[in-house]
């Protein structure tokens, strides 16, 4: 009897797999983001083009925002921009439809969802900082733009003071060697003088005699 019991328990199993791994099957609307997360505010990972279709993995219970499959790559899709077959005539996905769909409600989690899809994405290397949520990552990130910024400001500051220096320091160099240049030239000049004042008058004043004629001259 045991072994019975176990035996369709089994079989109760193996026909709940199916359902659990089922997806319904949706159109897009829209040339849609497909993204590594609920919010537009995630990275995009592809586009879908619109009337593509796309797999529905499952579906988030608090806002419309559903896992798609999508030639191999996943992400998520706002449910405004997926439709799915119900009851022979398309209908936008939503909450109300998820249990009619077969769509299972589902939970994001950044760090499994990332590690399983998205390891060889530029972005994973932020994981970390996205696993706090969007607004979180973006607020991280202006935060790190206004140091950036700054210190920008800073080294500018910076740059313009040990100008400000040079030319100062130019300028007093330029203004001692004019001074050093003047007194050279006055320095010269005296020197002129003085061999002026030092020269001894024409021999000729002294050599003329009277009835020389170079005293005439």
């Amino acid at each position: 009897m045991k072994n019975l019991f176990v035996k369709i328990a089994a079989a109760g199993m193996l026909m709940l797999v199916p359902a659990i791994t089922q997806a319904a099957e949706g159109y897009s609307t829209a040339n849609v983001n497909m993204r590594a997360g609920p919010s537009t505010r995630y990275p995009a990972v592809a586009v879908i083009p619109a009337g593509s279709s796309v797999e529905i993995r499952g579906c988030l219970s608090d806002v419309n925002w559903c896992d798609v499959e999508f030639y191999g790559g996943r992400g998520w899709v706002s449910g405004q921009y997926v439709q799915a077959l119900y009851q022979q005539r398309r209908v936008y996905v939503g909450p109300q439809y998820y249990r009619p769909l077969g769509i299972p409600m589902i939970r994001f989690s950044v760090d499994n969802y990332w590690d399983r899809y998205y390891r060889n994405r530029d972005f994973y290397r932020d994981r970390d900082r996205w696993s706090r949520g969007p607004d979180y990552y973006y607020r991280d990130r202006d935060n790190r733009d206004r140091d950036r910024d700054r210190d920008n400001r800073d080294r500018d500051r910076n740059w313009r003071e040990r100008d400000g220096d040079r030319d100062g320091r130019d300028r007093d160099r330029n203004w001692r060697d004019d001074n050093q240049r003047d007194d050279r030239q006055r320095g010269e000049r005296q020197r002129d003088d003085r061999r002026g004042d030092d020269r001894r008058p024409d021999r000729r004043n002294f050599d003329c005699r009277p009835g020389d004629p170079s005293c005439d001259e």
